[in-house]
């Protein structure tokens, strides 16, 4: 399916440009008219894929965190991506309740959320080259 519209921005992985995010990608979906409940969700999942970027991906130093979004007539495709640490084990991360980080009390509940609040979820992830997050979400209550 051919996309109607598409973006893309990139920002340094600091704290507070997580609500940077958030905000943009429901602002870009916004315009294909979804629901309240659509946009908090999307939300939701981005504010957990960038904190993960920021906290998992660069723990010991700044770096990039891109996002792009792509709108479809339907549906909206976020990717969040990161050049930082990667993930060992994918599946163990996606675990509810797993983190690489316990010395910040992180509840290691991002890809669960993630999954939760949106209709798929892809990752990819090399050791020492970063890690993609791909996600979709219907924009249509059907």
């Amino acid at each position: 399916m051919k996309p109607i519209n598409r973006m893309k921005t990139e920002f340094l992985s600091k704290s507070v440009n997580e609500s940077f995010a958030r905000v943009v990608a429901a602002s870009f979906a916004a315009q294909a008219d979804p629901s309240i409940d659509i946009l908090a969700d999307i939300r939701t999942a981005v504010s957990e894929a960038v904190t993960n970027a920021i906290i998992h991906g660069y723990p010991d130093k700044e770096g990039i965190v891109v996002m792009e979004c792509i709108l479809y007539p339907d549906y909206i495709e976020i990717i969040i991506e990161d050049f930082g640490k990667g993930i060992e084990d994918i599946e163990k991360a996606k675990l509810p309740l797993y983190t690489s980080r316990p010395d910040l009390e992180r509840s290691g509940m991002g890809f669960t959320v993630m999954e939760t609040f949106m209709d798929s979820l892809e990752v990819e992830s090399e050791q020492g080259k970063g890690t993609k997050i791909r996600m979709t979400k219907k924009l249509v209550n059907r």
